[in-house]
């Protein structure tokens, strides 16, 4: 699904997306892509920020609400590092600036449907835990000191990868390829605001993790401590 209030981006985005095989919706309002999303539920949303009918990321923040597992990248003439941050903090898996990169956005597309195809092919059952926290790779769930966290798609994920690999540096690239899927680069930011979005969620202290750790100059690590 493309939302943008602009014609001839949603045109442009189509005609790439139908290239590579998909079948594209598209929405020129809010409204527009929340009854497109109920009735035709895509797999995929690119939500422009600014609509015509206000701001996309209300669109975005009721499209998690009601479902938290859809990939949704935001597209945006802006690049300030607060409208990144707002739109990773409410639940966009990505974001991407005007004027569009069509090849990186069709790389950015594959790799997110990609990795959707592989959670829901795949039954793992897996339990990962440490300390007060459990992770139940299976049922995507989380809990914390027994209660359940609700996370983002791409936070679970994340979080799933940087504890899979508990007690191993893992660096911003290792990271990109696991998680984003796609070999274009992406800013450090885009990482860095999930982790700090995992830290508020998880950590007893975020401003003093115990599970996340920065490794300067290189990524993150996560803690390889064990339950007591």
């Amino acid at each position: 699904m493309v939302v943008d209030g602009d014609p001839a981006v949603r045109r442009e985005v189509r005609t790439a997306c139908e290239q590579d095989g998909y079948q594209v919706l598209d929405a020129e309002t809010g409204a527009e892509a929340l009854r497109l999303h109920t009735s035709a539920h895509p797999i995929l949303a690119l939500l422009e920020v600014s609509l015509p009918d206000g701001s996309g990321y209300d669109v975005c923040r009721e499209l998690r609400r009601t479902d938290p597992t859809t990939p949704v990248i935001m597209m945006s003439g802006r690049s300030d590092e607060i409208d990144v941050v707002v739109a990773l903090e409410i639940g966009a898996d990505d974001y991407v600036t005007k004027p569009l990169r069509l090849r990186e956005l069709a790389a950015r597309v594959a790799a997110h449907l990609r990795r959707a195809r592989m959670e829901s092919a795949e039954a793992l059952r897996t339990r990962l835990e440490f300390r007060d926290l459990i992770i139940d790779v299976n049922e995507r769930r989380i809990y914390k000191s027994g209660k359940e966290v609700e996370l983002t798609h791409t936070e679970f994920d994340l979080l799933t990868f940087l504890a899979s690999n508990a007690g191993k540096v893992l660096s911003r690239e290792k990271i990109l390829n696991a998680i984003w899927g796609y070999e274009y680069p992406i800013e450090t930011r885009v990482i860095d605001v999930h982790i700090r979005n995992l830290r508020r969620k998880i950590e007893t202290q975020p401003a003093r993790p115990y599970y996340i750790l920065a490794v300067p100059g290189i990524g993150y690590r996560f803690t390889n401590a064990r339950p007591a």
